[in-house]
């Protein structure tokens, strides 16, 4: 025990992040001989402790790795695109809260992410969509052994905390929330000194300096996902601990009809689209309006829209979306499992009583019992979807605005030419293309960026007067790609809030007095995703098992100071399947010999 953490420390001070002893080093050696079998690791720089030790795994059952290691996630998606690797170090956040987001654009065939391509797989996921309580949780534990017992698609790693720094000697800690699936959220923090809010800038980090896009339904990774989060306003949102509801988003109240397949929002009208203009955010006059809805939402959900497009899986359950204009719909449907009208439910804590259904966006004046009212429609029971819609890829964004950038024909779409909505060079410095056409329906906007930083500012037409208005008007997003260097910016004051605090860092945080700990349960989950094209891994199952129980989680746990948990897949962190990954020599060697033999 005492050698094990002796090797553990020697390990957080190594630039590897692994040190091997003279046994583990000759053992290596005689691994690489004749028999062994060689395995190639894809991850990035930020995760090299990690891949470090799973090459140590790996290397002990008699693999030789070859570690391909590259510097942020564009290179590293261009090597996984290109089919350079046997497996990929991936991580998953299941933002939505729910498990279907977190196994359907992954691993279902044609996903937005999937490399996996398996027909009962894809039925057990669509079956479990529409399961609920035991019943869900009987399903997910037959996809988890499917995906990971038995044809070990992946192997899990672990599941990580939420641990987020705060400057709390300048940033007021009661104001920072800290969600279990939802981005950070913005527009809640303040300093402390109240009178800095208009004036100082908010400084946040960012590992990643490229952003996929602005457009929201054309990036969901780390890049943009906070940063779109909090560009675009949303039917519903999500709580701390993931409760969907309307507060917050452009809706006052929403309902589920009877058959849990028709979905209606009541839109509400103090939000107004802001654009940039002399590098300052303004109002445009333009009202998030239903119509903006009901192009928003059918663009989200057809894959064709835009070329690229990395979320319409998400919102492929979707059938329909329209402006409701006969009020007697509302009073004449009841809401699911209640005796209410769905009207009822809409009408709760309105600015005036609903008198008229609005068609047009022209006609809308809540104050006057003039509201919009949209309807997602279903194709089959899949509550689910508000879960989706809470997501960042369904941002609001302007129908207006969006057609008038996107005039480029998609089949044919030239990068190098054309230029799409969201472009991250329409809004970085130095750029040709320098010239920032966003619109923003949410509480902030981006005026620029370059390789230092995002600027954004308030959108000074998003709830005004109420307790969501905007309450910094200013914020940056620094751009720290190493996670030491960005905890010195924290303690120095030069960030504000770190969201990600190292596991093994924690007693730094905790011990210094300018400086407040958040903690809370994610759902973020590490794992390998192995090739399947192109690899002697793709082909062999007995090979992906091999690699599948050479991992040791509690290893993973002990280097983490056990601030990390045992994961199985990615929905481990939302249902109980009562499976368990335990790593197993023997079955290593008995899957080895497997794969060998049938060579």
């Amino acid at each position: 025990m005492k050698r094990l953490l002796i090797l553990l420390f020697i390990a957080v001070l190594a630039l590897s992040g692994c040190v091997q002893t003279k046994k583990d080093v000759e053992g290596n050696k005689d691994s690489k001989g004749k028999g062994s079998t060689s395995i190639e690791l894809l991850g990035m720089s930020a995760s090299e402790e990690d891949m470090n030790i799973v090459r140590d795994q790996l290397v002990k059952n008699g693999f030789d790795v070859k570690l391909n290691i590259q510097p942020d996630y564009g290179s590293f998606s261009a090597q996984k695109e290109a089919g350079n690797y046997d497996l990929a170090l991936s991580s998953w956040t299941t933002v939505t809260g729910n498990p279907d987001y977190a196994v359907r654009g992954l691993f279902k065939t044609g996903g937005d992410y999937s490399v996996v391509a398996d027909s009962k797989l894809d039925a057990l996921i669509d079956e479990a969509s529409t399961l609920t309580g035991d019943e869900a949780a009987a399903k997910y534990k037959e996809l988890e052994q499917l995906l990971v017992f038995d044809q070990a698609y992946i192997a899990p790693l672990y599941i990580s905390n939420k641990y987020q720094g705060i400057y709390s000697e300048l940033v007021n800690p009661k104001t920072v929330l800290l969600p279990k699936s939802r981005a950070q959220v913005w527009e809640s923090i303040a300093f402390n000194d109240a009178s800095k809010n208009a004036k100082e800038p908010l400084i946040l980090h960012q590992t990643l300096d490229s952003l996929t896009s602005l457009d929201p339904i054309k990036g969901n990774d780390g890049s943009i996902n906070t940063l779109n989060t909090n560009m675009y306003a949303r039917l519903v949102n999500l709580t701390d601990t993931d409760e969907v509801v309307s507060d917050g988003s452009l809706s006052y109240n929403h309902a589920i009809a009877e058959g849990n397949q028709e979905y209606y929002f009541i839109l509400r009208d103090d939000i107004h689209f802001a654009a940039v203009k002399d590098g300052a955010a303004v109002d445009t006059g333009e009202l998030v309006s239903g119509e903006d809805v009901v192009f928003s939402l059918n663009r989200a959900k057809d894959s064709t829209s835009v070329p690229d497009h990395r979320t319409y899986s998400i919102h492929e359950n979707i059938e329909s979306v329209e402006i409701v204009s006969d009020l007697a719909e509302l009073q004449n449907k009841k809401v699911a499992g209640s005796d209410q009208s769905i009207l009822d439910v809409l009408s709760q804590n309105l600015p005036a009583s609903v008198t008229k259904l609005a068609k047009d966006k022209g006609a809308v004046k809540n104050a006057a019992g003039s509201y919009q009212v949209v309807k997602v429609t279903t194709p089959t029971p899949f509550p689910q979807v508000l879960n989706y819609l809470a997501h960042q890829s369904g941002g609001i964004v302007s129908e207006k605005q969006v057609t008038s950038i996107n005039t480029y024909d998609v089949a044919s779409y030239d990068p190098d030419k054309d230029i799409a909505y969201g472009d991250q060079a329409t809004v970085t410095e130095g750029t040709a293309t320098y010239n920032n056409h966003l619109y923003a329906s949410g509480p902030y906007i981006l005026v620029k960026k370059n390789d230092y930083e995002a600027q954004f500012v308030k959108n000074p037409a998003y709830r005004v007067g109420s307790e969501y208005e905007p309450k910094i008007a200013k914020i940056n997003v620094r751009f720290i790609a190493d996670n030491d260097s960005a905890l010195s910016a924290l303690r120095n004051g030069e960030i504000h809030i770190l969201q990600t605090v190292p596991e093994t860092k924690l007693d730094i945080v905790k011990s210094d007095n300018k400086l407040t700990l958040n903690t809370a349960d994610s759902n973020a989950v590490a794992y390998l995703q192995m090739n399947t094209s192109g690899r002697a891994v793709s082909d062999s199952v007995d090979l992906r098992k091999a690699i599948l129980y050479s991992i040791n989680q509690d290893e993973f746990i002990s280097y983490y100071q056990g601030n990390k948990k045992p994961a199985v897949s990615t929905v481990s962190t939302l249902v109980n399947t009562g499976l368990e990954l335990k790593a197993d020599s023997g079955k290593v060697k008995e899957f080895l010999k497997a794969y060998k033999d049938a060579k």
